[in-house]
């Protein structure tokens, strides 16, 4: 479970940052590498939509936990 967390939380850092380059300099890093509107392309972003859902689950774990 802890390797899945590292992994989906390295996704939605990495489609942070590439929100961040489109709004900045109009500039997608994902349709750079991989070409625009490619089935690649476009399994990077559901696995970047896919990694911020599950994100949700340590997040609410968090809030939710009493402190000790």
């Amino acid at each position: 479970m802890k390797l899945l967390n590292l992994i989906t939380l390295a996704l939605v850092i990495v489609g942070g940052l590439n929100w961040g380059l489109v709004g900045l300099f109009q500039w997608n890093l994902v349709a750079a590498i991989f070409g625009s509107a490619t089935l690649l392309s476009r399994l990077i972003y559901v696995l970047v939509g896919a990694s911020a859902v599950w994100q949700i689950v340590p997040l609410a774990s968090s809030l939710s936990a009493k402190p000790a």
